[in-house]
């Protein structure tokens, strides 16, 4: 069965920094898109970051490129989503997910892709 499971939210002042885990079982992880999606209060899920499976390309939603870094570790089985200069707009829950082809995370259905984890709440003041 594959799990993912997200750490590191919490609570953080605009303008402030948090790093997002997310640890990958039950699946080939370095054969997988690892991606960041988000959720916040009375809105759909969205895309925020996608990195391929060899680490070599990521892909960012416009609203958070420059601000959000994604990148893996495929020894560890680990996926992060370091966030810097954090807004209000950012606070979500923020949702680890796989998938084999970089495009179902990217531009697909959201109902295609293949596992998620079960979030972690991201909440910045103003």
């Amino acid at each position: 069965q594959v799990q993912l499971k997200e750490s590191g939210g919490g609570w953080v002042q605009a303008g402030g920094s948090l790093k997002l885990s997310c640890a990958a079982s039950g699946l080939t992880f370095s054969r997988n898109t690892m991606g960041w999606f988000r959720q916040a209060p009375g809105k759909e899920r969205e895309f925020v970051a996608a990195i391929n499976w060899t680490g070599g390309g990521t892909y960012y939603a416009d609203s958070v490129k420059g601000r959000f870094t994604i990148s893996r570790d495929n020894a560890g089985n680990m996926v992060y989503l370091q966030m810097n200069s954090l807004k209000p707009s950012d606070t979500a829950v923020y949702f680890c997910a796989a998938d084999p082809q970089i495009l179902a995370i990217t531009h697909g259905s959201l109902k295609d892709i293949n596992a998620w984890g079960e979030g972690t709440l991201v909440t910045v003041s103003s």
